[in-house]
């Protein structure tokens, strides 16, 4: 048997033996680590994305209900206002709305 296949094998035991989530342990590759350690941090982790997911639904809710609440008119001078401050970016978000509904309605074909 090469040392290839060796270390193959003697990974594919020790992968058969279970893990205890508070025991250290010690891999060639990755030093010391510690699962519980890492759990802790996923769980931060989760915790700042939905912070942060929860932070951007207010602001999007909070800017709906602006706008549900104007009037179409009063909607359509704020557009024309904004494509006159920024044509640039008129252009750029006119070209993709026209993709989206492109896709769309020939999707439905």
């Amino acid at each position: 048997m090469s040392d290839f296949e060796s270390g193959i094998e003697k990974r594919q035991q020790q992968s058969i033996v279970p893990i205890n989530p508070s025991e250290k342990k010690d891999d060639e590759f990755l030093g010391e680590w510690n699962w519980e350690e890492y759990q802790q941090k996923i769980q931060e982790g989760a915790m700042k994305a939905k912070e942060y997911i929860n932070e951007k639904l207010e602001q999007v809710n909070e800017k709906f209900k602006e706008i549900s609440s104007k009037d179409p008119a009063e909607l359509i001078e704020d557009a024309k206002e904004f494509a006159r401050k920024k044509p640039g970016q008129a252009i750029l978000i006119s070209a993709a709305v026209g993709l989206v509904l492109g896709l769309i309605l020939r999707g439905r074909k």
